[in-house]
């Protein structure tokens, strides 16, 4: 097996190869969102640059944000399972939707907005099934409240085995699961004309010295994030143990001071022996 130095989950080549193939991204949001492609007209990136700057920043996000026929729909990756991604997801739509406002206007005029996120690890556990979608909606009777919010899930881990070259969303999903040059070929094999033309447009990009550099710009600002991270967990870890000695040195005196209270001793006498101040040693 020879294994991809880069797959399709790297955040960088996801946004890159898309942006500079808008036409394989059309093809790709009409498959996992089940619209027909040649019924969709209005098909904008809304934010087609990968600022260096950005990619520097703390926790910098390559989503892709897109107006298909007025729909506002934000795609993305996530290859890590941090334990927050449902209220995450939720979060960039409400922050999508309500972005969309324009002052003057009525809120009748919000557009549809989804989220649709493609994961690299499984999300449900009461579910097999690798595609979820979420709706707003009533729990006894399942009435839709508004179609304005729509979260899609595809987990890519759940994926059945088996490729057919008549299920162009599961080759999609597939081709970003791929993990070596074997699995990619074995879709190319299919002979689906837009599957062969994505693997080209990936093999071309992810060899692109543009490509190369942001990635190399990413890894490091990773890095940095990660031993910022680690650095600041030692030092709770330092702090926690010390906070936790002198509250078991406080608690073992305090026991120490009621004993010698019970006693009858002499407060300022069990103020010396303890170290704790005389109110201390009144009220314990």
């Amino acid at each position: 097996m020879t294994k991809l130095e880069y797959t399709l989950k790297n955040d960088t080549l996801f946004k890159m190869l898309f942006v500079k193939y808008p036409e394989l991204l059309k093809h790709l949001v009409s498959n996992l969102l089940g619209i027909q492609l040649e019924s969709i007209g209005e098909f904008v990136i809304s934010n087609p640059e990968i600022s260096p700057e950005a990619l520097g920043e703390k926790f910098c996000r390559l989503d892709i944000n897109m107006v298909v026929d007025g729909q506002r729909v934000d795609l993305e990756i996530q290859v890590n399972d941090e334990g927050d991604y449902p209220e995450r997801s939720l979060y960039y739509w409400a922050r999508e939707y309500s972005s969309s406002l324009v002052e003057g206007k009525k809120y009748t005029e919000l557009p549809r907005t989804i989220v649709v996120s493609i994961l690299a690890f499984n999300l449900f556990d009461d579910s097999e099934e690798f595609h979820s979608e979420f709706r707003a909606l009533e729990v006894k009777r399942h009435t839709q409240l508004s179609d304005k919010m729509s979260l899609h899930y595809f987990e890519l881990p759940k994926l059945p085995k088996e490729i057919c070259a008549d299920d162009e969303q599961r080759l999609w999903l597939l081709l970003f699961k791929a993990e070596t040059e074997e699995e990619l070929k074995k879709i190319e094999a299919l002979g689906v004309p837009v599957m062969k033309q994505a693997i080209k447009a990936y093999r071309h990009v992810s060899a692109t010295n543009e490509f190369k550099e942001l990635e190399r710009m990413r890894f490091d600002a990773r890095c940095r994030e990660a031993s910022a991270l680690g650095y600041a967990m030692q030092q709770g870890m330092q702090q926690g143990m010390q906070q936790g000695m002198q509250q078991g040195m406080r608690k073992r005196a305090e026991a120490i001071a009621r004993n010698m209270k019970a006693k009858g001793l002499d407060l300022h006498l069990i103020a010396d022996v303890t170290g704790l101040s005389f109110d201390e040693v009144l009220n314990v």
